[in-house]
């Protein structure tokens, strides 16, 4: 009985070396590209007395003022809070939570 025991041993060690080498020369699974999410594109326009000014309007002004009449670098900016006063026709800022001004809408 061992020389059939052994012959069992002996295919079952054959058949696990071949899966080993059939998982060996397998290429590897491509994996999917990862999908995108759709970006949400928003847009905030005010309009007041006639006129029209959308958020990135505004905060272009008070970026150009951070940057021509206060010598400062965009970079510089860590936070901006605009308040919008449309029936001033005024949009007044604060930049890094110390520094104020006003812009015209």
């Amino acid at each position: 009985m061992a020389p059939k025991k052994a012959a069992t041993k002996e295919v079952a060690e054959k058949k696990e070396t071949a899966v080993k080498e059939a998982v060996a020369k397998k290429p590897a699974e491509k994996k999917a590209p990862a999908k995108k999410t759709a970006v949400l594109k928003e847009q905030v326009v005010l309009q007041f007395g006639g006129k029209e000014m959308s958020t990135a309007d505004i905060m272009k002004q008070v970026k150009a003022y951070w940057t021509k009449e206060l010598k400062n670098k965009v970079g510089d900016m860590k936070s901006v809070t605009i308040y919008l006063k449309p029936e001033e026709g005024k949009a007044y800022f604060v930049v890094n939570e110390d520094v104020t001004g006003s812009i015209e809408l």
